[in-house]
């Protein structure tokens, strides 16, 4: 079994400010989508495509039809983390009937890419922004290279780390398991602030690498508290 490959992108401020951009605009949408999700209590892609999509793309032209949809990907697979693995103190097995906590998306969330908004062509990675495709160099050793040609890509992910961007290419996994690229036990999940970390009691410990850093838990009443872990174990 292989793992994600890590490419950090050579930026010019112009460039990382057009990332940025990017990134708190898909965050955005995000959230603009978490609120369904904790109100219908569904988060399959393709049922929650159809409930979202056409008001999403009403809301935010700037972003284009694939980017919507890839955000609509974000939600649905975060969601899968942190309502569906038995381990997460949020899991619906757990208490069923115990309302959803909404999801907030911090402006710095990784962004999801495909086939129609990032392209690799000799060499070059040509990638969709908000004021139209930008390209990098792709400075990789001839072993991950072949891997381009010979594995099947999963993912890609765009994430800053520490004031650089870096590209995450997952590919496919002997386990049908979701795989989580940007938790805390690789390199693409983005560190929050310090004044954002929800603290950790014993109880709630065990599931820090489960739930993405990027992300804060609203509570199901309209006091929109923060969640404490320890709170929902």
């Amino acid at each position: 079994m292989t793992g994600p490959l890590f490419i950090t992108l050579e930026t010019s401020p112009e460039l990382s400010a057009q990332l940025r951009q990017l990134q708190t605009a898909f965050a955005e949408v995000c959230n603009a989508i978490a609120p369904v999700v904790q109100e219908t209590r569904c988060w399959n892609r393709v049922a929650l495509h159809h409930i979202v999509y056409r008001n999403l793309r009403e809301r935010f032209p700037q972003l284009g039809s694939q980017m919507v949809c890839n955000a609509i990907y974000s939600v649905s697979r975060t969601c899968r983390i942190i309502f569906q693995n038995p381990n997460s103190p949020f899991s619906v097995n757990r208490q069923p009937e115990r309302p959803l906590p909404q999801l907030r998306f911090a402006p710095t969330s990784p962004v999801y890419f495909d086939r129609h908004t990032l392209s690799i062509r000799d060499g070059i990675i040509s990638m969709y922004t908000l004021d139209g495709r930008i390209r990098f160099k792709l400075s990789i050793s001839p072993a991950d290279e072949q891997r381009f040609r010979q594995e099947k890509l999963r993912e890609i992910v765009l994430s800053n780390q520490a004031g650089l961007y870096r590209l995450g290419f997952v590919f496919a996994q002997e386990s049908d398991q979701p795989l989580d690229v940007t938790d805390n036990h690789s390199d693409l999940g983005h560190q929050g602030s310090q004044g954002n970390r929800r603290k950790i009691t014993e109880a709630g410990r065990e599931t820090q690498a489960i739930l993405p850093e990027y992300i804060v838990l609203l509570d199901g009443s309209n006091t929109r508290n923060e969640i404490e872990l320890g709170d929902a174990a």
